[in-house]
């Protein structure tokens, strides 16, 4: 089995990583031992465009799911970003300080945008969408912008 769903849409080759979970905005969260590591998806960084600066809210801070947790800005757009799950960011990816094109490189490997420590993980984890439900979300999101 691949380690992704693949959805390709006029010229656009979309993946969505099947090893981790989702919010509706494209955050996805990887629980790793006792952290759980975040960032966004495929389909978002190609739908938002080049990533110019990320920012992620400073290590020590604690965050509800759903709070804004780090901001990003495209080319084309300023994104502030929902935490998938409730924790304490324990660290953030300093090298996307000098490159922020990291998260359109690679949005499931070194673009990554934080880790967190979380008490609740599985309660959290059982609330967003799996890799199935996303790679239908995505691919309605898809569609549908194709539209406009």
């Amino acid at each position: 089995m691949s380690e992704h769903l693949t959805f390709t849409q006029d010229k656009f080759t979309f993946q969505v990583a099947r090893d981790r979970h989702y919010n509706t905005a494209g955050v996805w969260a990887k629980a790793e031992g006792e952290r759980v590591l975040v960032g966004v998806s495929d389909f978002f960084q190609q739908s938002k465009g080049d990533v110019a600066f990320a920012e992620v809210s400073e290590v020590g801070t604690a965050v509800a799911a759903g709070e804004v947790f780090a901001n990003i800005e495209t080319i084309k757009l300023d994104i502030d970003l929902p935490s998938p799950l409730n924790g304490k960011i324990v660290a953030v990816n300093e090298a996307l300080e000098l490159e922020a094109e990291l998260i359109n490189h690679d949005p499931y490997g070194a673009g990554w945008l934080a880790e967190f420590a979380s008490s609740d993980w599985p309660a959290v984890r059982d609330k967003l969408m799996t890799p199935q439900q996303y790679f239908e979300h995505m691919k309605n999101e898809a569609r549908a912008q194709g539209d406009q």
